[in-house]
């Protein structure tokens, strides 16, 4: 644990966040949920070349107007060099600002109210995009300021947030399967 005289920060394995006002720990990932963090992570790493930094479990330090900061970590978050540039790599170590797109795969364990609030915040706070990634139904659904949609194995994702990337989710699910 680390402090600072206004924030407590939980280091702990998996990783603590802070959701709905107190520190919730990540749920400890299982195999499905491992191997489509690893699927996008590297599926979103070769696509980020040049453009910014992906990674996994990676705690960024988010602000909604108005209230306090404090500290969230998508199972893979996207940052683009524009809002952080390639040079700024301290900064980079725990960015504090919200990461452009926010990936969580659910967990048998995860409680739909922790969910719910993550996303709230992710958007609250600037995420441009949040993605949530449910191995066992085999789903995907995106929620930006404008709208949520729910994709299946059949569908390709695509979003603004992510130029030119793409993703037919039967390429992504068929990792499940190995």
């Amino acid at each position: 644990m680390r402090t600072s005289p206004d924030v407590i920060v939980y280091e702990t394995k998996p990783a603590t966040e802070w959701l709905l006002g107190g520190p919730v720990q990540k749920v400890s990932p299982k195999f499905k949920h491992s191997v489509m963090q690893r699927e996008l992570g590297a599926r979103l790493g070769l696509w980020a070349r040049g453009r910014g930094r992906v990674g996994p479990e990676w705690r960024f330090w988010v602000q909604p107007a108005g209230e306090q900061s404090r500290y969230l970590v998508p199972d893979v978050g996207y940052l683009a060099y524009d809002r952080l540039s390639r040079e700024s790599r301290d900064a980079a170590e725990e960015p504090h600002i919200a990461p452009d797109v926010a990936f969580e795969v659910l967990s048998p364990g995860d409680r739909a109210l922790h969910v719910a609030h993550k996303i709230d915040v992710y958007l609250r706070s600037g995420t441009k995009l949040v993605v949530i990634v449910d191995p066992l139904r085999r789903t995907m659904r995106t929620i930006d300021a404008a709208q949520e949609r729910l994709l299946r194995e059949g569908d390709v994702f695509e979003h603004p947030a992510l130029p030119d990337f793409s993703l037919a989710l039967a390429d992504l699910f068929a990792a499940l399967d190995e």
